[in-house]
């Protein structure tokens, strides 16, 4: 499925390879996960916007991030457009990926009841975003 505004980066396994390191190759593009707990965003609210690390697509408002206590970042909705469902083969889980270069970000969950806006919680890995800090003046 394409973005919202049309912008697909295909690359090959070899280009992706070159410019993610080998932790991010394994989750962006094998659809891995990281450890519970050990990811760089997981207990982190400053301001900014979170990006996909592989293609620099905005994905998520600091804004939007709360602390669900489940080891990873949690947000309660990104950009319109910027990410991807798919239901997992299993039925259980709905894996959410960047609309643009189809990184692997995590999963995502409704109805869990943490009082959000959305009622949802993206579960996303550290090693999948990169935060833009909010420009000082």
């Amino acid at each position: 499925m394409a973005a919202a505004h049309g912008l697909v980066v295909q690359k090959t396994e070899e280009e992706w390879r070159a410019i993610l390191s080998p932790e991010q190759f394994r989750i962006l593009r094998q659809k891995g996960t990281e450890i519970a707990g050990t990811g760089e965003y997981d207990k982190f609210f400053e301001d900014g916007i979170f990006s996909c690390v592989g293609c620099k697509t905005p994905l998520y408002k600091s804004t939007t991030k709360f602390d669900s206590g489940c080891g990873w970042p949690a947000f309660f909705e990104g950009f319109p457009g910027a990410i991807n469902r798919t239901p997992d083969p299993d039925g259980r889980r709905t894996e959410i990926t960047c609309a643009v270069c189809d990184g692997h970000l995590g999963h995502v969950f409704k109805g869990e009841g943490y009082g959000t806006p959305t009622d949802e919680r993206h579960c996303v890995n550290s090693v999948s975003i990169h935060l833009q800090p909010a420009e000082t003046t």
